[in-house]
């Protein structure tokens, strides 16, 4: 009898998962969940999946009047279109194919969709801790702010949807919720809703260290110098994964072999045998460097590239002819390690610690020679450990090696022709991989109405500030064209200007472009009161082109970086800025969200007249007779350290620039360089970006 019950049981069971199965509730984008926003004042046109065959009935709780939906008998798929009331809630909406699936806590509101690299990715504490982290994860009580996460992905083709357990969904602002969510966001969030009192979702789509080609569309990277060819090869493969893997291959054998071949270092660019890593090898010429550290903070500011750190040890007698452990800690980016002028490891990846065997052959008594070849692709470089943490070891005993190293550079990527733009072929399924990023974290979101984006991002792509300005705006208009097709989104309703108003600025920017606002890069790296090639100054330049885009605006953020760090702490003003943005030229209010524009420059008795006029939102700069931050050539195109201060009234405001060593001004730069000391700003605080007269070709 017991074993029948147990029978009949487990048949229940089954009938009851088929049953289940048969009657699958509706899987609706991954976007909707409870505690979302909704961007208000909106007509979406969206499609959900039911039970075969099945009529949905949709009900929502603004409006009383339920719709229904038939789902195809085939795959399920139905069509509903959502009209989204003006600003306000909490609401329920309710999708019933027989069983009924149920989103609440659901707010009318403002939708913004933030993305970039990790200075948009940094939590407010998490690895990031900005500023006074723990009295802001205290405070985070804000019900009207929604946050929603996107989980990492990346792939070859667009999604529709994201993957199943890719993200929680949305969630309502608080200290459990805010503390790893992404800094920029939050506080522009936080802002933007307190000042119009109504509910502000962020979506949070952002990847620690990749390039603005990782979030291009294909279709739109297809139409960007230096992507071309690889786009087309890509279609060749109809995107199917071996052949991705072939054309990788391909592409790196044939990248590597120019790069190797261009190490000084190598012997026919052969990276088993290195000329620099003999024993034999006199290298009483090299400079010195202490280690562990960074490179940028020593003579190598600006190298991306190979550098040979070498170093003579004395390796007791009773050591000789024992296997040792090289200890190297972690190294930035790429390794190659020899002793006494044999290969024994290396590794790639500025997270990974270095431990490798040095064979008992190779250690003898008395001197050796460690040889580390050090390939760094971007950004910083070096051996980075503590310098506990780099030393040779057998069983309890350890040789420290932190201290003094000799060091040759043996290749400058910016100086070798490779592929294009120089830039080593990425691994296919990493969040280098162009449009591997727009694929799986901006596309699935293409059908959720939103009423602009905000972008932080730049530093992976220093070096490349030219192909960077064709990249950004590619990016910028493609996002753009894309987001919205399937929804009308009715525009905030602004009030009159008034007469003031229509006096402040030049053209007022009233586009039905997709608001898009992005943050410039900070300053960052050694201060220089002269570095007229400084490519972090060239990224800047190539992001504030982009202000000649419709519905772009830019948050400058020159002053609020930090020489040591490339994240900023201060994210509360990044936020802030990008809020001011947002609020004057998408909400309407009158506050003030820019400095003036640098419109021209004339010369006269031997100064250099910059005069500067008012954009929307901007307001007078502050008076200031001591300019720090300008820098001035005359027609041999020498750079020198000038004097400069304001003059002039409110809407024709001019800076007076003039150098004694420059009696013949051709040109002026302002703020140009990685890490410039510069004091130009509005009555309110807010600085004028870096820019240059000039048009010279020092950059690529």
């Amino acid at each position: 009898m017991r074993k029948s019950l147990a029978i009949q049981s487990s048949l229940f069971v089954a009938l009851l998962a088929m049953v289940t199965t048969i009657r699958a509730e509706v899987t609706l984008p991954s976007w909707m969940t409870s505690n979302m926003v909704l961007q208000q004042q909106t007509t979406m046109h969206l499609s959900a999946t039911a039970k075969k065959g099945a009529t949905v009935k949709i009900n929502v709780s603004w409006n009383p009047q339920t719709v229904t939906a038939k789902a195809d008998k085939k795959t399920g798929l139905f069509h509903f279109d959502l009209k989204v009331p003006a600003a306000g809630g909490p609401f329920t909406l309710t999708f019933d194919d027989g069983e009924p699936k149920t989103i609440d806590n659901v707010m009318s509101g403002e939708v913004w969709f933030c993305s970039g690299q990790s200075n948009m990715e940094m939590p407010v504490n998490g690895w990031g801790k900005i500023n006074n982290y723990e009295q802001e994860v205290a405070n985070a009580n804000h019900p009207l702010v929604r946050l929603f996460q996107v989980g990492r992905d990346v792939s070859h083709t667009p999604l529709k949807n994201m993957p199943i357990g890719h993200t929680l969904g949305w969630a309502v602002c608080s200290p459990e919720m805010v503390a790893d969510f992404s800094a920029t966001a939050y506080f522009f969030a936080r802002e933007v809703s307190q000042k119009l009192g109504i509910a502000v979702g962020v979506v949070n789509s952002s990847w620690g260290g990749t390039p603005a080609e990782s979030w291009v569309s294909h279709e739109a990277l297809k139409g960007v110098t230096g992507f071309e060819q690889m786009m087309a090869n890509l279609e060749a493969t109809n995107y199917d994964e071996l052949e991705i893997r072939k054309l990788y291959l391909s592409d790196r054998d044939a990248w590597q072999k120019r790069y190797y071949s261009a190490d000084k270092g190598l012997a026919d660019g052969d990276p088993s045998h290195s000329l620099w890593s003999e024993a034999t090898f006199d290298d009483q010429s090299w400079k010195k460097m202490e280690l562990p550290a960074h490179w940028k903070d020593n003579e190598l500011i600006d190298l991306d590239g190979v550098v040979w750190f070498r170093r003579a040890v004395d390796i007791p007698a009773e050591l000789a002819g024992k296997d040792l452990k090289l200890n190297l800690g972690f190294v930035d980016d790429q390794d190659i390690t020899y002793w006494n002028g044999q290969r024994i490891g290396g590794q790639s990846g500025w997270n990974i610690r270095r431990s490798y065997t040095v064979p008992s052959r190779l250690v003898k008594p008395g001197r050796n020679i460690v040889t580390v070849r050090v390939y760094d692709t971007g950004g910083d470089g070096g051996i980075i450990s503590d310098a506990a943490d780099i030393n040779i070891q057998s069983g309890n005993t350890k040789l420290p090696l932190a201290g003094s190293w000799n060091y040759q550079i043996g290749m400058d990527s910016r100086k070798i022709n490779t592929n294009d733009w120089g830039v080593e072929p990425k691994e296919p399924n990493s969040s280098w991989y162009p449009s591997n990023l727009y694929n799986s974290m901006v596309a699935p979101f293409l059908n959720m109405p939103i009423r602009g984006f905000l972008w932080y991002q730049g530093c992976s792509n220093v070096g490349r500030a030219v192909q960077y300005e064709s990249l950004f705006q590619s990016l910028i208009l493609d996002w753009q064209e894309r987001f919205n097709r399937q929804a009308e989104v009715s525009p905030y309703p602004k009030p009159t200007p008034t007469q003031n108003q229509r006096q402040r600025f030049f053209a007022r920017q009233d586009s039905k472009a997709l608001p898009f606002y992005f943050v410039q890069i900070a300053n960052y790296l050694q201060r220089l009161d002269l570095q007229p090639q400084s490519e972090w100054a060239a990224i800047r330049e190539a992001q504030r082109k982009a202000l000649q885009l419709d519905g772009v605006g830019m948050a400058v953020n020159i002053d609020i970086g930090m020489a040591n760090d490339i994240h900023p702490k201060n994210k509360q003003e990044v936020g802030r800025r990008l809020a001011l943005l947002a609020l004057n030229r998408t909400y309407g209010q009158e506050v003030n969200c820019a400095a003036p524009d640098f419109y021209q420059m004339r010369v006269m008795d031997g100064k250099a007249i910059l005069t500067f006029r008012p954009v929307q939102g901007s307001e007078a700069l502050a008076s200031n007779a001591d300019i720090k931050g300008f820098t001035v050539a005359g027609p041999d195109h020498k750079w020198h350290v000038a004097r400069a201060h304001t003059e002039g009234e409110r809407f024709m405001q001019r800076v007076i620039v003039e150098c004694p060593d420059v009696p013949r001004p051709v040109a002026v730069r302002y703020a140009w360089a990685d890490n410039p000391e510069c004091n130009l700003v509005t009555t309110s605080g807010l600085p004028v970006g870096p820019f240059r007269t000039d048009d010279w070709a020092d950059f690529k």
